[in-house]
């Protein structure tokens, strides 16, 4: 289970929603909630809304979704009173966003198995940028958009150099969405992929047009502290007290 959110940040409050959020909330999240941190990115504005950031918070199940729930829907303000500094310093970075539930199928890797794979492999993350794809299909069909992914897009993909970080389909809706991210080593790569349509990718994308009703993609770069850069999650250690222009929360 997943809340993924698109976050609109105030003025040139960027860098420091993104600290915000790994360094000040990822610790909190993961001691009180059982949240873990999959990704927090950086939208590239030419591509999308901006300034925008992207978070992706893990869950195991739907129970433990419900629980977060629980926990934070609490006081006056339906919202967790102990955490009223944090609301507040988050408060000066943004201005609003929207938020998706979603569940990803068995195939699709945790966050805790990319971080296991890049320790098991010895490697420093390649990732340049990020391919961020909404997938709008028919009613009923998210599962078949889905199983289209595993069977021949992630080859696909792979062939033009853009590997799976996740694909998932939306909750709460008509199962008519799905979100999908792919990640790429080089922004060549991406060019390629996104300018030949004679690609791999491309080509796979229009065979499946009698089930998907519309596409978006956007293009993001990971935070400092994302777990897909540092290959694991923010520590409260990560915390820089010294820095003049990120916020500091007691532990």
């Amino acid at each position: 289970m997943y809340i993924h959110e698109f976050i609109d940040i105030v003025g040139h409050n960027r860098a420091k929603y993104m600290y915000h959020m790994t360094a000040n909330w990822g610790p909190i999240g993961r001691a009180e909630r059982d949240q873990l941190c999959f990704g927090v990115w950086a939208v590239v504005g030419s591509t999308g809304r901006w300034p925008q950031v992207v978070n992706l918070w893990e869950y195991e199940s739907w129970d433990s979704l419900g629980r977060n729930f629980e926990v934070e829907l609490t006081g006056v303000g339906l919202q967790d009173e102990s955490l009223a500094d944090w609301w507040e310093v988050a408060a000066e970075f943004r201005s609003g966003g929207q938020d998706r539930i979603l569940v990803a199928p068995t195939w699709s890797p945790s966050i805790e198995e990319h971080t296991a794979t890049r320790a098991a492999e010895g490697s420093s993350p390649s990732a340049v940028g990020y391919s961020h794809e909404v997938v709008r299909c028919r009613p009923g069909a998210a599962g078949e958009v889905l199983e289209r992914v595993r069977s021949g897009g992630i080859d696909a993909h792979h062939a033009d150099g853009l590997q799976l970080v996740g694909a998932f389909s939306r909750a709460l809706v008509d199962d008519d969405e799905c979100v999908l991210i792919w990640s790429f080593d080089t922004w060549s790569t991406w060019a390629h992929a996104e300018g030949d349509p004679s690609s791999r990718s491309a080509a796979w994308r229009r065979d499946q047009r009698d089930v998907v009703v519309s596409r978006e993609r956007i293009v993001m770069a990971d935070a400092p502290l994302s777990p897909l850069r540092t290959g694991r999650q923010p520590q409260i250690g990560d915390r820089e007290p010294t820095r003049s222009d990120q916020p500091r929360l007691a532990d």
